[in-house]
C-alpha cells in the first residue's frame, strides 16, 4: 500500500461539536427543546425561508413526508431504483407502492421521460433523489408533476446546499427531506430535516413526529416518537455554520480531480446545477471491482454506491425477479466508483487519488 489509506469519507467531530454537546447535556434540556428550534430556524435560511421540521433520521423524514401528504394504500410513488433503499422503504412503510423509473446517464438522477412513462391513474407522487449532491432535473419534473396533479417529495439526503440556478434544492417540492448522518456534507451524528412551504403541512409533520401532540397529553392524531435530541441539534448547528466552506472545498477538490483524472469518466454537471459532491462518482469502463481493489492497494479508499439497485433487492422483486427493465440504472450500478472528495483531504492526498486512478488500465 502506498502510504496510509485515504478514506472515502472522513466525518468531522471537532472541539466545537464536543463543546456544543457538553453544553446541552449540562443544561438538562436534551430532547425537542430550544436547540432543536434554533436548528430548524437556522436551517431555514438554506431553503429560502421554508418551514423546517427536525426528526431523528433522514429515513424518518421521508416516511413522515409521505404520510403527511396523505399518500398511502392504493397509491403509487415514482422513485429511482439507483438510490439507497430508504427512498423506496419510506413509500412502502406508508402503505403505498414504489414504482421504479430509470435515470439519466449523466446526473444519475431520475429521467423525466422515464417518469412520464411510469405515471398511472394510481400515481400520487414523484420522489426525485438529488443523488451524490447533484440536483435532479426539477425544471422538467416539477411541471410534469403539476400537469398530472402529483405531489413532489425531494430526497435531498445527499444535497445540502446544492442548487439549480439560484434556487436551492429543498424548495421545489411540496416537501423535501435531508439527512444528517455522519458521512453527509454536514451531520448531527444522526438526524433529519423536512422542509416545506406549507404551514399546515409543517404542523402535521410536527404532530406526527411527537406522538400526535402539540400540547402534552392533547393527542390530535396517531403519531410516532421520531424527535431529534437537543444534543444532535446543537452539533448540527455547529456543522451548519461550516457547511458553505466545506461545500466550496468539495467543489475545489472535484475541480482538481476533473482536471487530473484521465482513466475514468469524471462526473458531469448539468447546466445551471450547483453540485456539492457528497460523492465524487466516476464511471469505470473496464472491470470496476478490479479497479477498486487496485486503488486500495495504492492506498486510496473507493466505494460503490449502489452496487444493487433497489428494484433488484429482495423486498422489491416481483415473483422472485426484478419487475422493471432499467438499463441506465443497471449500467450505473456496474460502473460507478466513488472517490475521496471530502474537505479534509490534503493537496498530497488529492494528488495520490488522481495518480492512483490514472494508473488503472483501460482508460476511456
Amino acid at each position: 500500500m502506498d502510504g496510509a489509506l485515504i478514506p472515502t469519507a472522513r466525518p468531522v467531530i471537532g472541539q466545537a461539536e464536543i463543546d456544543a454537546a457538553v453544553r446541552v447535556l449540562r443544561s438538562g434540556l436534551v430532547v425537542q427543546g430550544p436547540e432543536v428550534a434554533a436548528f430548524e430556524d437556522e436551517f431555514s435560511a438554506l431553503v429560502d425561508g421554508r418551514h423546517c421540521v427536525a426528526v431523528n433520521s433522514g429515513t424518518s423524514a421521508l416516511h413522515l413526508a409521505v404520510l403527511a401528504l396523505g399518500v398511502g394504500p392504493g397509491d403509487e410513488v415514482i422513485v429511482p431504483s439507483f438510490s439507497f433503499a430508504a427512498t423506496a422503504n419510506a413509500v412502502r412503510l406508508a402503505g403505498a407502492e414504489p414504482v421504479f423509473a430509470d435515470i439519466e446517464r449523466g446526473s444519475f438522477c431520475l429521467d423525466p421521460a422515464a417518469v412520464a412513462a411510469a405515471i398511472t391513474p394510481r400515481t400520487a407522487a414523484i420522489m426525485p433523489v438529488h443523488l451524490y449532491g447533484h440536483p435532479a432535473p426539477m425544471a422538467d419534473l416539477v411541471p410534469l408533476a403539476a400537469r398530472h396533479g402529483l405531489a413532489v417529495i425531494e430526497d435531498a439526503a445527499q444535497a445540502h446546499g446544492a442548487a439549480l440556478g439560484d434556487r436551492p434544492v429543498g424548495t421545489f417540492g411540496a416537501a423535501a427531506c435531508f439527512s444528517f448522518y455522519p458521512t453527509k456534507n454536514m451531520h448531527s451524528l444522526e438526524g433529519g430535516m423536512i422542509t416545506t412551504a406549507d404551514a399546515g403541512l409543517a404542523r402535521t409533520l410536527r404532530l406526527l413526529r411527537n406522538q400526535g401532540m402539540e400540547q402534552r397529553y392533547a393527542n390530535e392524531l396517531v403519531g410516532f416518537n421520531l424527535r431529534l435530541t437537543d444534543v444532535a441539534a446543537a452539533i448540527g448547528r455547529v456543522q451548519l455554520r461550516q457547511l458553505p466552506g466545506w461545500n466550496a472545498q468539495r467543489q475545489d477538490n472535484a475541480k482538481y480531480l476533473d482536471a487530473r483524472i484521465t482513466a475514468a469518466v469524471v462526473p458531469p454537471v448539468a447546466d445551471a446545477a450547483r453540485h456539492v459532491y457528497h460523492q465524487y462518482t466516476v464511471r469505470i469502463l473496464g472491470d470496476r471491482d478490479a479497479a477498486q481493489a487496485a486503488l486500495a492497494r495504492r492506498g486510496v479508499g473507493a466505494a460503490v454506491y449502489y452496487p444493487t439497485p433497489i428494484h433488484r433487492l429482495r423486498p422489491y422483486l416481483v415473483g422472485g425477479e426484478p419487475g422493471w427493465a432499467l438499463p441506465e440504472t443497471d449500467r450505473a450500478a456496474a460502473q460507478v466508483l466513488s472517490l475521496p472528495v471530502h474537505p479534509s483531504l490534503t493537496a498530497d492526498e488529492l494528488e495520490r487519488v488522481a495518480d492512483a486512478v490514472n494508473s488503472l488500465a483501460g482508460a476511456p
